[in-house]
């Protein structure tokens, strides 16, 4: 039952003791507010690089020719290595590899247009395959298939910026863009959920670029997809990689410069392991934060109990129980703890609000953001042990006999 003259007095006591209050109230308010900004800013980081990764495949490896730097077997440093259309079937029998594709980037041109409309976008000969390492969202039409490959079709596959710029909010599906001259016809529309660079791209089939554009077997680059494989999975299949393909163009499979492998399996792995890290550093730190104010609630609970020791042997010799009187003490401290908890979490979470508002776009910043039910639980943990901390000192006065107690200077 709510007691209204025992909320009275405490009110009155807060009011009597504001420097103590305003204390007991901080340490409370700025535990929980530093365990928000930390959780949030830690959950901030994740999203920003979470969305980076969200744009392409996490089951990857991409491989592309670079320069030989050292002699081999008689042959000397300074060789390029050109990958051709072969070169991705002997890819494909690896271990771990479900499947592959390629890539190349159409460098003679990249002016489009469309009727009066022109921009410049970056073109990429490709095959059906690459949609699954881009992990492309598509908003209309459809992707490249295998029969554009097999019959060489003049069809195209366009960024949504592209769409934007070219068609102005228009139909563009069916309709003919003018690549270097030469009319291809959209097929589709995708969207990129990783970063809106990728957008301002147009694919067109690898058979139709290397015949279209005098790119003769040429690719660029080859990418092989690993399904589940593991870290040590992916470490094993890129040793293969570095073998066979050192067996066929005549190169040190330790020579660092004559291939250029970008694992986003292992680099997945290591950004996950990164924030598994950060996450435990976070709660280190949030719960000393937590620790430190239950300190300082406790030593003002005990000086609160030494205070009122007096206060406390005229209430026993008035007839109250030593239950009473530890109460009211205890709802004095989680009244202050509970209310100054609340300041602390909206401050945080109004805090975190901002700073979110202030992050959009690209940005390895992304959505800081807090778990509400583990921002209550350690606001409400934090009252009940502050309280708790108290309790003893509290009990112990209450245990002692009036006269005594009247002693007390």
């Amino acid at each position: 039952m709510f007691d209204l003259d025992k909320w009275q007095e405490i009110f009155e006591t807060i009011k009597k003791n504001k420097l103590r209050t305003f204390l007991t109230g901080f340490s409370v308010a700025w535990g929980i507010f530093m365990l928000i900004i930390l959780l949030g800013s830690g959950y901030g980081l994740e999203n920003g690089v979470s969305k980076e990764f969200a744009g392409d495949a996490v089951n990857y490896i991409s491989i592309n020719g670079g320069v030989t730097s050292k002699p081999h077997k008689g042959m000397k440093p300074g060789r390029f290595i050109e990958f051709e259309n072969e070169d991705e079937d002997l890819l494909a029998s690896l271990s771990h590899v479900e499947k592959t594709s390629n890539r190349s980037r159409i460098w003679q041109v990249s002016t489009v247009n469309y009727k009066s409309e022109y921009g410049t976008f970056d073109i990429f000969a490709i095959t059906p395959e690459y949609g699954h390492v881009e992990a492309l969202e598509m908003v209309q039409g459809r992707f490249l298939n295998q029969l554009d490959q097999n019959q060489n079709r003049k069809v195209a596959v366009i960024g949504r910026i592209v769409f934007e710029e070219l068609f102005k909010g228009g139909s563009a599906i069916d309709a003919y863009i003018n690549i270097g001259g030469v009319p291809f016809k959209v097929v589709g529309i995708f969207n990129d959920p990783g970063s809106d660079r990728d957008l301002q791209r147009i694919y067109i089939p690898t058979s139709t670029g290397q015949m279209v554009f005098g790119m003769g077997k040429d690719i660029n680059s080859i990418q092989v997809m690993l399904g589940n494989a593991s870290s040590e999975e992916s470490q094993k299949t890129v040793e293969e990689i570095k073998s066979t393909l050192a067996e066929r163009f005549k190169f040190d499979p330790q020579d660092t410069r004559a291939l250029f492998i970008f694992n986003s399996i292992e680099n997945y792995q290591q950004f996950m392991d990164l924030f598994a890290s950060i996450r435990i550093f976070i709660w280190f730190i949030g719960i000393g934060t937590i620790i430190a104010g239950i300190v300082g609630v406790s030593n003002i609970m005990m000086i609160v109990v030494k205070e009122r020791t007096k206060e406390i042997g005229v209430r026993k010799a008035l007839g109250a129980t030593p239950f009473s009187i530890v109460s009211l003490i205890l709802q004095e401290s989680i009244a202050i703890t509970a209310f100054a908890g609340y300041v602390g979490l909206v401050l945080g979470v109004g805090l975190l609000e901002l700073v979110r508002s202030s992050f959009q776009g690209d940005s390895y910043f992304a959505n800081p953001e807090v778990n509400i039910n583990v921002a209550l639980g350690a606001t409400f943990i934090l009252i009940i042990a502050g309280a708790l901390a108290g309790f003893v000192p509290a009990r112990k006065a209450a245990s002692v006999k009036p006269v005594v107690a009247l002693r007390d200077e």
